[in-house]
């Protein structure tokens, strides 16, 4: 049986129910708008960071492993389907015995079947400098074998925090023996 209002109820408290239950019904009260500044956050800048990326897949210490591949994967031209897990370093230059200042940690896959195209998910982790204790989020495609590569930075954290920008990866050296890589980094981010 359907319940009706008290005879003499105001109309302003029939329209205040109606407008609450429609306000928490669209999702009022879930979100609001802040101020850029009630989170510290100052003026956006633009910073560039240079570094070398040293992904080793050989040898007794490998910072790269393979921990997964389709049925197919070893057939394939590509390793379409290899799954690998990195925890790289990141250095000043490109020897890997210079000075580490991060790591890149995530995982890389063979997404494409007839050319050598990578789907990297990965954080720069920074462990130097100002930038220490700060990452870097990357999503995006790497076609290895094209002389310079662009990737988006679709995140971060720390000093990072509302980051976006990309990276232009370039091969420094690669060997076709052990499949280990030196990659030149150049990353453009805009930050608070």
């Amino acid at each position: 049986m359907a319940r009706t209002l008290p005879k003499g109820t105001p109309i302003f408290l029939i329209l205040f129910t109606i407008f609450s239950f429609s306000t928490s019904a669209a999702g009022g009260g879930f979100s609001k708008i802040l101020s850029p500044a009630k989170l510290g956050l100052k003026r956006e800048k633009l910073s560039h960071l240079h570094f070398y990326f040293h992904d080793i897949v050989g040898g007794r210490n490998p910072t790269a492993v393979r921990v997964a591949e389709a049925a197919m994967t070893n057939t394939s031209f590509t390793g379409f389907g290899a799954v690998v897990m990195m925890d790289d370093p990141l250095t000043v230059r490109p020897e890997v015995s210079s000075k580490v200042v991060g790591r890149a940690q995530g995982i890389y896959a063979s997404a494409a079947q007839t050319e050598f195209g990578f789907l990297m998910v990965l954080n720069f982790a920074f462990m130097e400098g100002k930038y220490n204790g700060s990452t870097l989020s990357v999503l995006g495609r790497n076609t290895v074998f094209s002389a310079v590569r662009e990737l988006p930075i679709v995140g971060g954290s720390g000093l990072f925090r509302f980051a976006r920008g990309y990276a232009h990866a370039r091969t420094h050296t690669f060997d076709i023996g052990t499949g280990d890589a030196v990659v030149e980094y150049n990353v453009y981010v805009f930050h608070y």
